[in-house]
């Protein structure tokens, strides 16, 4: 039996204290997936006073979260939350507008699920 293919591609662009995150998740993640992104995350954001975070997400391939890593996921949102601004999701799946509206209450910003990435790259870039 082969193992599914699995894991978070990521982006990561700077303009002052604003960031732009692009993640596409595939498969189960993992808590080595996790261990592989948050390092990453947390160098890029080290010694920025008051980061402002916009994040895009293509999460239309992904099947889930292994328990650890979405503890990892949980522990993400504590640690960064208040600094996510907008979080538009790419997904069809009814169960990540249910899963974004339980991690919206860890976020200080928005947080909304489109079906294409048109859509929601117009959202991210909308004057709040």
């Amino acid at each position: 039996m082969s193992e599914q293919p699995h894991g978070v591609s990521i982006g990561l662009e700077q303009d002052g204290n604003h960031f732009f995150l692009t993640l596409r998740a595939r498969g189960k993640l993992t808590h080595e997936d996790y261990q592989t992104m948050v390092p990453m995350l947390n160098s890029a954001l080290a010694g920025v006073e008051h980061p402002k975070i916009d994040c895009l997400m293509d999460a239309s391939e992904l099947q889930g979260w292994e328990p650890r890593a979405a503890w990892d996921d949980f522990k993400v949102g504590l640690a960064h939350g208040r600094e996510f601004n907008r979080i538009a999701v790419i997904s069809d799946k009814r169960w990540m507008k249910v899963a974004g509206k339980v991690g919206s209450w860890f976020i200080g910003g928005e947080y909304q699920v489109f079906e294409n990435e048109a859509d929601a790259m117009a959202w991210l870039h909308e004057e709040a």
